[in-house]
């Protein structure tokens, strides 16, 4: 069990600032974007020709993921976001392109690609949000040399006036290394905190990031280190942050809430979820959180306390979901 030292305690006066500045943060989200598609129907037999359920369908939608939902969840928590990814030239991208704009995320910097389908995860599931089965549409190689210069250029055009920068890392293409090294290039020149939501291969390319977030899993496999306690979590992040050469880390660590370290603060946070019904794009919130938080002035460990507040909301609720401005102030009294 993890129970090491608590981080600072987070007053109510100071929670109600930072959410009061956030409307006034600019945040660049860069990264893999996603169309989350969801069919939801009945089950209530099997099917003859082979051992699998037979789902009747009820309804579908769409949400953002992946990157999207990163910027999505910055949006609702009122701050400014520009989204910089690759789309492909089908419908996805329409419906992709649609729901960015009902949410009121600058999407100039979102690259079309014709050579490559717009990544979507079709989630088959029942009415009781059990899932049955995924279905994933994408092109995971590296960006072309056109494409990747196109998004390197609307990257440093958004970074131009950014208060934070998120890269939301699926593998799925658009976080190569040269883009990966002109994020970290632009961050460090404007003086802005850059955040990573990585995967493991990828680790060397996120050098002088400020802040990683990588889950419990991610974070074993990186460090070697099986966490199971406190001194297991100090452990593995000293580890992360010596060889990956980054600020800092935080480690979600699921049930047992989270685990960061920089050069400010090191300390536990318990979970705050009192039902769990899906953890899907949980991470996208965290990091979506922290970087508005940070943008608009909080401390690591003030940022990680209403990140932590955040997942505790978004897994409460179906599909990739968001956390507001309204469900922070409701958190916190």
């Amino acid at each position: 069990m993890i129970d090491g030292p608590a981080l600072p305690p987070l007053a109510r006066d100071r929670a109600r600032a930072l959410l009061a500045a956030m409307p006034g943060a600019r945040v660049v989200v860069l990264g893999d974007v996603m169309l989350d598609h969801f069919v939801i129907g009945r089950v209530s037999r099997i099917s003859p020709e082979a051992p699998v359920p037979v789902v009747e369908f009820d309804r579908e939608f769409h949400l953002p993921g992946g990157a999207a939902n990163v910027a999505s969840n910055v949006r609702a928590l009122g701050a400014h976001v520009a989204l910089v990814g690759v789309v492909g030239d089908d419908a996805s991208a329409a419906d992709m392109r649609g729901l960015l704009e009902g949410r009121g995320i600058a999407a100039a910097g979102v690259i079309t690609d014709p050579s490559r389908p717009t990544t979507r995860k079709t989630r088959l599931a029942t009415t009781r949000h059990q899932q049955v089965a995924r279905l994933d549409v994408e092109k995971s190689d590296d960006l072309g040399a056109e494409v990747e210069a196109a998004v390197i250029a609307s990257l440093e055009a958004a970074i131009a006036a950014a208060d934070a920068i998120v890269v939301s890392d699926y593998m799925k293409g658009v976080v190569t290394r040269r883009v990966m090294a002109h994020a970290v290039a632009g961050a460090a020149a404007r003086g802005v905190p850059l955040l990573v939501d990585p995967k493991v291969p990828h680790m060397p390319y996120y050098a002088g990031a400020s802040l990683i977030t990588p889950n419990q899993p991610e974070a074993e496999q990186a460090s070697l280190v099986r966490i199971r306690t406190a001194d297991d979590a100090r452990r593995a992040v000293q580890t992360l942050r010596e060889r990956f050469r980054v600020d800092g880390v935080l480690v979600t660590l699921g049930e047992q809430g989270m685990w960061l370290a920089d050069g400010s603060a090191e300390g536990h946070l318990p979970a705050t979820a009192r039902e769990v019904a899906d953890v899907t794009g949980a991470g996208d919130t965290v990091v979506a959180t922290l970087a508005a938080a940070l943008a608009a002035g909080a401390t690591s460990a003030e940022a990680a306390r209403l990140a932590n507040e955040a997942a505790g909301v978004v897994v409460t609720r179906f599909g990739t979901a968001v956390a507001s401005l309204d469900d922070l102030r409701a958190r916190l009294g």
